[in-house]
């Protein structure tokens, strides 16, 4: 069962019936100010932080599910419907939602009214834009009573769920004119405020939940609009709302627009009061002013169109298959920006409470991003390595308000540290800016250690040198890339966290992930170390990945796959000596992308062991087969059910390092079977099984020992999104930024007759046509650049400004 569809030529989708199976949502803003929008207009809004700077409430893991978020009723007569079909659920006479790039549309019809409700926040604004559009379309004159609906959250998310007993009385709002003030807390020490507006003069307000909605009533019947008019009432402690009333009349064919506006006000302490106690609120009215006419709007709309349509041309492809063209082209893009923003902290699977911007994901992140917007990508990685420390070693997230590093989430996963050489390489490949290098970045945020960025990635790849084990291969730490794999924990009490808790000392448990990994970058930075003619560290670094190697193949490899790991105990995990959990996806994906034993046959037939054991129709299982029972030495991964999460869980964040593997082999067929199991435009048919949305990836499918094979969760925020489109782009469709220019070698179903793509490189315009002739998988036999052949399959640095052509010709 469909719930709607693909608009590719505006880059919307379009659902036609509000009851998704779980809520499909959208994020506006692209910079510092975002909110998150559901196709029932759930969701909520925030300034930098979703946990220290949250304007609005939502309700998480509620019955209904997806409640509170920013609402709009229609009183006409007796009846009472919303735009959004939520939250009142009067039946509506038709409803679509349209989700594009950074805003949403809603369109509902009642009773001849004609409704639109636009929702986007304008580039580099502290606000979020609502134009609010009536229509009569009957031949009568309508009498309509429009209220609007806020809830202020009172700005720290996880105080605001939990102190009660002193929320409950710091609630204070002001009102002036058609504008709604929120300044809990601003006496004293905060700088900021909220307010809610909208262009016309009111009937009423209402400011206290409780008189708005009614102790006993839901946000689908509120008592206000139930009896059809405002209290006026004003929020002293309780819970702050901000709710506008405001009386139509249409005459027929008549329409009238609405212009709201929820924004966010920081002012200097010099400057914060107007007079005793009451708020400076010039900035907001400056604010406001900016969009007060539809024709603002409509150009600020019109400009954040524009925006996209540029970031998005960077890259296009012309494939002859719709659904991998609009994830390229379009949704995978986009997702890739959202993950950017959010790392992994704020969906409708993570509260934006308990984590911040991740050190492991926030690198990953970089790779499917770098080439939108590079100057962003430059100034992440560097507050990324300014939370490091001089072994190496880092905090595993930061909040992205201070961007200092903490613990709250536990430390000590021995991967990180080499995301940092990933990020680096790729965004000196994609730009060719080597000054990062050379830039002074602290440690632990301290300015008076400050070292060069070359001096944090030498630290990087010498934390793995330094923290081995027993085999010489790499310690894991609390636990590598998969958190649940915790191999020193040991944990009874069911009240403490896997990632938090006290590991046992001196663990000599190692992970074979983490060889793999620093295989696959110690290769990057010796070649890095090369070209900027350090070529000491890079035959000193050398030795080190020529050990690891040779490491791998003497205790890393079970006969038909590579391990996973070994414990605390010195035992295999991943072995065919195992009863539960004999093979991982980790340790294949990341052994095979190193090309580890490749001569010897052991890339192939650890590929092989995947398809035999670990592939299904849904995508491949992170282990088979799955846990049955509690292995305390294995900590959290054996608590899930078997089937779900990581614990033989579809993780799609790990499918893409298959995937490359594969195009190690010239295995295109294999490559691209893997990318459209999980690719989400090819499974909209199973929306119904899958459930979130079909136009994002999420994070885990449940597997083939699952109770419901298929059905997904934890969509959008997933380092699923950089890992697809980095694999789609740079090795199956093989167009891969190198130092020296564009690397072209295309690994693609054998089928194909070949594709095009448009991509921006360094100023420059690459028009690029692959031709397969011969219906080979792999291999370039002659490449064309601007009518002269060349012998390389790499396309030097070309003249900025211009558009080139290049035909590539495989065989």
């Amino acid at each position: 069962m469909k719930y709607g569809h693909f608009d590719d030529e505006n880059r919307e989708y379009v659902i036609t019936n509000p009851k998704t199976p779980y809520p499909w949502i959208n994020y506006l803003g692209n910079d510092v100010f975002f909110s998150l929008i559901s196709n029932t207009a759930g969701g909520y809004t925030f300034y930098k932080d979703a946990k220290f700077r949250r304007l609005t409430r939502y309700r998480y893991n509620n019955v209904p599910v997806d409640t509170g978020g920013k609402y709009f009723y229609i009183k006409d007569g007796d009846t009472t419907w919303s735009p959004s079909w939520k939250p009142a659920k009067e039946k509506l006479d038709s409803y679509e939602c349209r989700h594009g790039m950074s805003y949403t549309k809603f369109k509902g019809v009642k009773n001849g009214i004609e409704s639109e409700v636009l929702q986007f926040i304008p580039l580099g604004f502290l606000g979020e834009i609502q134009k609010v559009s009536l229509k009569n379309t009957t031949s009568k004159v309508k009498k309509l009573k429009l209220f609007s609906f806020i809830e202020f959250a009172l700005w720290n998310a996880e105080d605001d769920m939990t102190n009660f007993q002193r929320n409950f009385n710091t609630g204070e709002v002001e009102i002036e004119d058609a504008v709604i003030y929120h300044k809990t807390e601003f006496k004293e020490r905060r700088n900021h405020y909220a307010f809610y507006s909208v262009n016309q003069k009111i009937n009423g307000f209402d400011t206290d939940r409780d008189s708005f909605i009614g102790l006993y009533n839901g946000f689908d019947d509120p008592e206000v609009v139930s009896e059809g008019k405002s209290k006026n009432s004003v929020a002293h402690g309780w819970s702050p709302i901000a709710s506008h009333y405001i009386e139509i009349e249409l005459q027929p064919n008549e329409e009238k627009d609405f212009i709201f506006m929820l924004g966010y006000v920081e002012v200097d302490e010099a400057n914060k009061w107007e007079s005793k106690s009451v708020i400076n609120k010039n900035p907001a009215k400056e604010m406001i002013a900016k969009f007060d006419t539809v024709e603002k709007v409509t150009a600020a709309y019109n400009e954040l169109r524009v925006y996209w349509d540029n970031l998005l041309g960077k890259i296009t492809i012309e494939s002859g298959e719709d659904k991998l063209d609009r994830m390229v082209n379009i949704w995978n893009q986009y997702q890739c920006m959202v993950t950017f923003n959010m790392s992994r902290s704020a969906s409708f699977f993570e509260s934006g409470i308990g984590r911040g911007m991740g050190f492991r994901d926030s690198n990953q992140d970089l790779i499917g991003f770098v080439h939108q917007i590079p100057e962003r990508a430059r100034e992440r990685i560097i507050d990324i390595a300014s939370t490091q420390f001089e072994d190496g070693s880092c905090y595993h997230q930061y909040q992205p308000l201070t961007k200092k590093g903490n613990a709250a989430i536990g430390g000590n996963f021995n991967d990180d540290p080499l995301w940092l050489i990933l990020s680096t390489t790729e965004y000196i490949k994609e730009t060719g800016d080597f000054s990062l290098l050379d830039e002074m970045v602290p440690f632990d945020n301290d300015v008076t250690r400050a070292k060069s960025h070359f001096e944090h990635l030498k630290a990087s790849f010498y934390h793995v040198v330094n923290n081995l084990g027993p085999h010489q291969l790499p310690l894991i730490g609390r636990a590598d890339w998969n958190d649940c794999l915790n191999l020193s924990c040991f944990s009874k009490d069911p009240n403490e966290s896997f990632q938090t808790t006290g590991n046992k000392k001196d663990s000599q448990a190692e992970s074979l992930m983490i060889a793999g990994l620093f295989v696959v970058y110690g290769k990057e930075y010796v070649k890095l170390c090369n070209i900027i003619g350090k070529t000491k560290e890079a035959e000193a670094a050398q030795v080190h990945v020529d050990n690891m190697i040779e490491a791998v193949k003497k205790d890393g490899w079970d006969g038909e796959w590579y391990l996973r790991a070994y414990d605390y105990y010195g035992k295999k995990v991943g072995s065919k000596e195992n009863e539960e959990g004999k093979i991982f996806i980790e340790s294949q994906g990341w052994c095979t992308m190193a090309e580890i034993g490749k001569e010897e046959g052991l890339v192939e037939k650890s590929l092989d062991s995947v398809k035999e054991h670990l592939d299904c129709e849904y995508g491949i299982v992170l282990n088979s087969p799955a846990f049955t029972e509690y292995k305390i030495e294995y900590g959290e991964i054996s608590t899930y059910p078997a089937g779900y999460k990581e614990n033989g869980g579809i993780f799609c964040h790990n499918n893409p390092w298959i995937m490359i593997g594969e195009t190690m082999l010239g295995r295109g067929d294999n490559a691209y079977d893997y990318y459209t199991k999980i690719a989400p435009s090819f499974l909209e048919d199973i929306s119904e099984l899958h459930k979130v949305e079909p136009y994002v990836y999420c994070q885990m499918i449940a597997g083939k020992e699952a109770f419901k094979p298929g059905e997904a969760k934890n969509s959008w925020l997933s380092g699923t999104a950089s890992w697809n489109f980095y694999t789609i782009t740079q090795y199956i469709l093989g167009i891969k930024p190198d130092y020296n220019g564009l690397l072209i070698n295309p690994c693609i179903p054998s089928k194909w007759n070949g594709f095009k793509m448009k991509r921006e490189f360094r100023g420059a315009v690459y028009n690029i046509e692959v031709l397969n002739p011969n219906n080979v998988s792999k291999g370039v036999e002659k490449m064309i650049v601007n009518g002269e052949t060349i012998t390389s399959n790499i396309i030097p640095i070309l003249e900025k400004g211009k558009s080139h052509e290049i035909k590539v010709i495989m065989g």
